[in-house]
């Protein structure tokens, strides 16, 4: 299984669309309500669903419970006897479904460790991002991340990985590799690859705690203008620092103005997304929270941004909750130009939660608003500028995603030519030094079940 650097803890607000995980250093938490305290309970599977009982019970958005009898539900639950987890987690699962709220959700400890290492920003493996090969259905190197004992140990895109821990990969899916290849902080793993050049080759790497690139970025330059390109793939808790090296690095270039790719982007943290705004924005509201007793919370720009460069800003159906937050502050605020299609329509914070057997509880807590108060939830945020792609140039894009940021994306070359046309000129061309990243596919992700919820066909990880 893939372990998380850190666990979660009760009360952390996340936001996540169509899944849900993550943690925070701060709560929009109620204090526990009035509610009966946990009987102590013999055989572990009944705790565990008492657990989830009583996390529901204090903090769900609606006091009501989706007109469902709470305290009934409770007593019906601790009727049953249970004889081992997984009769547990279906009752978890069908008493939740009872409460109507698709992001109140039960997630199994493979599930859940998943997911906080995702959005923690962090994981403890070698630094390898692993794809299977449609064609040959071996698995090979995607990118070896920057400081990690993947690089240090020279491992190269293109390599194809032969045998973990002696075990030949041959019939071994991507979440088997996964799982064989990461583990604790210390230990070591023993991959044999092979490269065209070189043949087949040995390494043995040390595991070390890994942080996940959720940003990458580069420089877009004619004879005439300099762009900067980044592409957000999640709001985890490294994004805010990527984002502000991302932009920084792009400046010394003398760009002229940013291209912001929020495309497919599902969320994540909601301080990330607060904090990533305020790079961008010198003043003006960014969010505002109501919980389950009307309490208002209110997250504003506080004067720090490190840019007022033009911005535009590009979205799909699949940008999601926190990168509903950040395109709507910038939007109502005049700060940005939106260009795509209608985002995904996610307004609920989510808090998450560690249950006593490894499994995870994503808990409603509350609604978020933009600036103007409307209410998104199922709506979605319009852009300024509608551009929604041909059949063929979607599946294109989705088939060979290092298109996306290219002459070959027409949403991008229309964020090309609005910058363009809100910039002058450069007087005296410049070489630029080579900065960031060139867009990389984004990683494993759980599966979500709503049909609008679309993900990459090829399927990459990182260990």
């Amino acid at each position: 299984m893939n372990n998380c650097i850190k666990r979660l803890s009760l009360n952390h607000p996340l936001l996540w669309g169509g899944i849900v995980a993550t943690i925070s250093l701060h709560s929009f938490t109620s204090p526990a309500l009035s509610a009966p305290q946990p009987e102590v309970l013999e055989d572990n599977p009944k705790a565990m669903v008492d657990e989830m009982w009583q996390i529901v019970n204090n903090e769900f958005v609606d006091r009501n419970f989706n007109r469902v009898d709470w305290q009934e539900k409770r007593r019906e639950l601790l009727s049953q006897d249970y004889a081992n987890p997984k009769q547990a987690y279906k009752a978890i699962r069908d008493a939740l479904k009872d409460l109507g709220d698709p992001y109140t959700r039960f997630l199994p400890p493979n599930e859940f460790s998943v997911l906080t290492s995702q959005t923690s920003g962090e994981l403890s493996g070698v630094g390898v991002r692993l794809a299977l090969d449609k064609r040959t259905s071996q698995l090979y190197v995607v990118e070896a991340v920057r400081n990690s004992p993947a690089m240090e140990a020279g491992l190269k895109r293109g390599d194809r990985l032969i045998r973990i821990n002696g075990k030949p990969t041959a019939l071994m899916t991507l979440d088997q590799a996964q799982e064989e290849i990461t583990g604790e902080v210390g230990t070591e793993v023993s991959l044999q690859l092979s490269r065209r050049e070189k043949g087949v080759f040995q390494v043995t790497l040390k595991r070390a705690q890994i942080e996940i690139a959720s940003v990458t970025y580069y420089l877009k330059e004619d004879e005439k203008h300099r762009i900067g390109y980044i592409k957000l793939d999640e709001f985890s808790s490294h994004a805010a620092e990527q984002m502000k090296q991302a932009i920084e690095e792009l400046g010394q270039q003398q760009v002229s103005g940013f291209i912001l790719d929020l495309r497919g982007n599902p969320g994540g943290l909601l301080f990330s997304s607060v904090d990533i705004a305020r790079l961008w924005l010198q003043k003006g509201e960014i969010v505002s929270t109501i919980d389950r007793k009307g309490g208002d919370r209110h997250f504003s720009a506080n004067g720090t941004s490190i840019t007022d460069l033009p911005l535009v800003i590009l979205v799909d159906e699949g940008s999601a909750s926190a990168s509903e937050i950040l395109t709507g502050a910038l939007k109502e605020n005049g700060r940005a130009t939106i260009v795509g299609t209608t985002t995904y329509g996610k307004g609920t914070v989510q808090s998450v939660h560690s249950l006593s057997d490894g499994s995870g509880l994503a808990v409603t807590i509350a609604r978020y608003y933009p600036p103007s108060g409307t209410d998104i939830n199922h709506k979605g945020i319009n852009p300024d500028v509608y551009l929604d792609l041909t059949m063929d140039q979607q599946v294109q894009l989705r088939n060979d995603p290092t298109l996306m940021g290219t002459d070959a994306d027409p949403q991008y070359n229309r964020a090309l030519s609005i910058l363009k046309s809100e910039s002058a000129p450069l007087s005296t061309p410049a070489t630029p030094k080579p900065v960031g990243l060139r867009w990389q596919q984004l990683r494993q992700t759980v599966q979500d079940p709503n049909p609008r919820w679309e993900r990459m066909q090829e399927k990459v990880t990182d260990n």
